[in-house]
This record gives structure tokens, C-alpha cells and sequence, in this order.
């Protein structure tokens, strides 16, 4: 496992520059530029190197949502588009990148293909169509009998959340989420299941650490002497902001509030204390668009939507009761 010195050496800075960049510090003045090194370095050194046929000369666009000031408050797309990136370098293909806000600077004749990373909206999928009709959707899947996709269950890893909770004896269990309905109503549908449901223990906003930070601070102030024990949080980066306010209001982590999450990027291990999550194989996404699309780049015609598994992770921010 890669180290804060690992880390800190990848990127040129100092260690402690390393631990406050991933704990996401407010008090921090640094440089995005400074930031983004940091973050694909902890990335970078996660990576595990595979041996693949080589496809010189192939030359594809990776298309992400985001902009690229956006991206680094939610590094599981990051993560996801350093894997499809590695992949390129290991097939020996060198990707354009680009983030969505300057897709014109595409030239459609000098790409066979898109992987397009994140949630696009219709007008948007059609605009990438006519740049190339060979696209891999990754997080995303608009439309399985035309397009390939690579995505995550993620109804079942908040599931595996939730089940987790239940078993170590929780029964009063909040959520803390961003706008996107399927892992809110996956954990409503579940607790209402397992009647276990409170509709005052909900609290949903953006994927960020800001948006974290503010719904837990929300949930403290709304709830009083009674907070939820234990919380499922819909991305590491809203956890890492959830732990900050507790953190602040004396709370403890795990003795009064578990924290579970979902993505497992890789600074998740490197917080106080150390966050349980969802592992979600974001580098193996990003590795297996780009397969996918050499396939079809190849001859193949059918689509192909492909699910990748996820793996529970328990460390020190939930405990039984």
C-alpha cells in the first residue's frame, strides 16, 4: 500500500502538504495544479500494471463530464479516468482528454472512438454521437441496445451498506447523499424493507466535500440528542466532509456516529480514522472501456453493457453496537 511519503516523494511536496491535501483541509491555501499532482499521484501509485496486446496507432478521445476544476472534488471519476489512461499507455495508444465545457476542440477526424466518462445529458450524448459513433459510456448507461456501457450496481453495494449496519446491531441509520435518485431511493426502499425507515434522517445534495460537510452539520443541528448512529454516505468525498463536522462538533468516529461510504478512492484510508467504504473498482472501469471499445473498433456490432462488482471494505469509522 502506497504511503504518505510514497505519496509526498511522487509529487514533489512535503508530507504534510500530502495529509492535509487528502483530508481535504479547508485551511489550506494550495494550488489546484498542486492538488491534481497529489491526487493522481496516490492514484498512480494504486495502480496495478497488466500485460495487454499492443494497438499502436489507435487514437481515441476520453470525454469526461466534468470540468477539470470540478473533478478534483469528486476523484472517483479521476480515479476512473487514470485507469482508461494507463490502459491507453499500456496498449501503447496515446488519448486526447478532454473535459466536457471544450469538447469543440475534438477534431472527429483525428479520433476511431470515445470513451465518455460520467453522466451526460441528452443534447450532450448527442453531440458525442456526431464526433464518433463509437462510444463507451462509463457511471452511465443511455442506451444498452445501441451503446456500450461500463457501470456499477450501485442499488446493490448501498444494500451491502445497510445490511452491514443491521447486522452490527444499528437501528437508527441516516443517509447523506447527492442529487442522484438511485442510490437515495435504493436505501428508502431498503430501510422501508427492513422498517427501519426515517424520513428526518435523510439529507441529500451535491457530490462534494462542502456539500458533505454542511448536510452532517444540517443533520447535527436538525436531529439534536438524536442523531442517527450510524450513517451511509453515497461517496467517500461527502464522507470525508461528514467526518470534518463531526470532527468539529466533538462527535466521535465510531463511538457515537459509523460512518460507512461508497467509491474507496484512494485517500479514503488515509483519514482519521480510516473510512469503511464500497469498494468500487474504478481503475478496473476506466480499463475495461478501453477494452471494450478496441472491441468494438475491431468489428464487433452488438452492444454490451458491462456490471463491475464492488467489495465491502470495514475499517475503524463504524463500529457494532
Amino acid at each position: 500500500m502506497a504511503t504518505i511519503k510514497d505519496i509526498a516523494n511522487k509529487a514533489d511536496v512535503s508530507t504534510a502538504t500530502v495529509s492535509r491535501v487528502l483530508n481535504y483541509d479547508a485551511t489550506l491555501s494550495v494550488a489546484d495544479e498542486t492538488k491534481k499532482r497529489i491526487f493522481e499521484a496516490a492514484e498512480e501509485l494504486s495502480y496495478r500494471k497488466r500485460e495487454v496486446k499492443k494497438h499502436v496507432g489507435r487514437k481515441i478521445a476520453i470525454v469526461h463530464w466534468y470540468t477539470e476544476k470540478e473533478e478534483l472534488n469528486d476523484l472517483y471519476y479521476l480515479s476512473i479516468r487514470l485507469g482508461a489512461e494507463q490502459r491507453c499507455k499500456q496498449h501503447g495508444m496515446h488519448p486526447e482528454v478532454y473535459f466536457f465545457d471544450h469538447i469543440d476542440a475534438i477534431n472527429p477526424a483525428d479520433i476511431e472512438g470515445i470513451i465518455a466518462i460520467g453522466k451526460f445529458n441528452a443534447k450532450q450524448i448527442n453531440e458525442l454521437t456526431h464526433i464518433s459513433p463509437a462510444i463507451v459510456f462509463v457511471d452511465q448507461s443511455p442506451d444498452e441496445d445501441t451503446h456500450d456501457s461500463v457501470v456499477v450496481d450501485f442499488e446493490k453495494a448501498t444494500r451491502k451498506i445497510c445490511d452491514h449496519f443491521i447486522a452490527t446491531r444499528h437501528r437508527y441509520i441516516g443517509f447523506i447523499g447527492g442529487k442522484e435518485h438511485i442510490r437515495e431511493k435504493a436505501f428508502a426502499d431498503y430501510m422501508h424493507k427492513k422498517a427501519l425507515y426515517n424520513e428526518c434522517f435523510m439529507f441529500v445534495g451535491a457530490f462534494s466535500v462542502d456539500e458533505g460537510y454542511r448536510l452532517m452539520k444540517k443533520a447535527i443541528n436538525e436531529t439534536g440528542g438524536n442523531l442517527p448512529t450510524a450513517f451511509c454516505v453515497s461517496s467517500d468525498v461527502m464522507a470525508i466532509g461528514a467526518m470534518r463536522a463531526l470532527h468539529e462538533e466533538g462527535i466521535a468516529i465510531p463511538d457515537r456516529v459509523s460512518i460507512f461510504s461508497i467509491n474507496d478512492i484512494s485517500v479514503s484510508k488515509h483519514l482519521y480514522p480510516p473510512l469503511s467504504t464500497i469498494r468500487v473498482f474504478t481503475e478496473n472501469m476506466g480499463e475495461t472501456a478501453v477494452d471494450t471499445l478496441l472491441e468494438r473498433l475491431e468489428g464487433r456490432e452488438i452492444a454490451k453493457k458491462i456490471v463491475i462488482s464492488t467489495e465491502l471494505i470495514i475499517r475503524k469509522s463504524t463500529i457494532e453496537l
